[in-house]
């Protein structure tokens, strides 16, 4: 018997996974403080580097909570850094509007970045993606530094804080339901399945 047990909101046929909830709202500061420091320089960029290995939801919502972020990065969808199109063109054009910009990022993303590095893994086997955040902020560096623009970037990676916080409400109510349903699951003899929420609904699938 189980329960989805996940932050990125990933699992198929499950529309909810504990733990989401908490990591938007946590997520969702971390880009307000952003906003706030890059507004603060002159050419000022907030740049946050959100959980999400292999989905972008994470940063996809906290983005529509916190609409002051004008770049989100996920790992559904490449970019290209150089060209007309690419982020760091796309990047110096705001500035030039507004002199300052948000970007936030998923950790997954852009990893045909890295495709010429060695493969890691995690203790679990799986492999670990490579470090977009820190990749991020050292080339907008080098390529504003390159054109004489002086830029303040602000580097947020708030991953460990939303890991270890207290569960919001809603989160708390939510793993409630589901540890309930998965003991009466059991009690009535039932075994393989996981708990999910579905158009409102708690239910059972294989």
């Amino acid at each position: 018997m189980g329960i989805p047990k996940t932050i990125d909101h990933d699992i198929y046929l499950v529309s909810r996974s504990f733990g989401f909830d908490t990591a938007v709202d946590v997520a969702t500061q971390a880009i307000k403080g952003a906003h706030n420091k890059s507004e603060g320089y002159p050419n000022g960029i907030g740049l946050i580097r959100l959980m999400g290995r292999y989905s972008g939801f994470i940063a996809a919502t906290a983005t529509l909570a916190q609409q002051n972020v004008n770049f989100v990065l996920i790992p559904e969808v490449n970019f290209d850094l150089e060209g007309q199109n690419g982020l760091l063109s796309s990047l110096a054009r705001r500035l030039r509007q507004r002199r300052h910009v948000v970007i936030v990022v998923a950790e997954g993303a852009g990893q045909k970045l890295f495709e010429n590095r060695e493969k890691d893994v995690d203790e679990s086997g799986n492999i670990r993606p490579n470090d977009i955040g820190l990749f991020l902020k050292n080339t907008i560096l080098t390529h504003f530094r390159a054109k004489n623009i002086e830029v303040a970037i602000k580097y947020i990676d708030p991953s460990y804080l939303i890991r270890s916080l207290p569960a919001t409400a809603n989160d708390h109510v939510f793993c409630s339901f589901l540890g309930r349903d998965a003991v009466h699951a059991g009690m009535a003899g039932k075994t393989e399945l996981i708990i999910g929420n579905w158009n409102n609904a708690f239910v059972h699938i294989p």
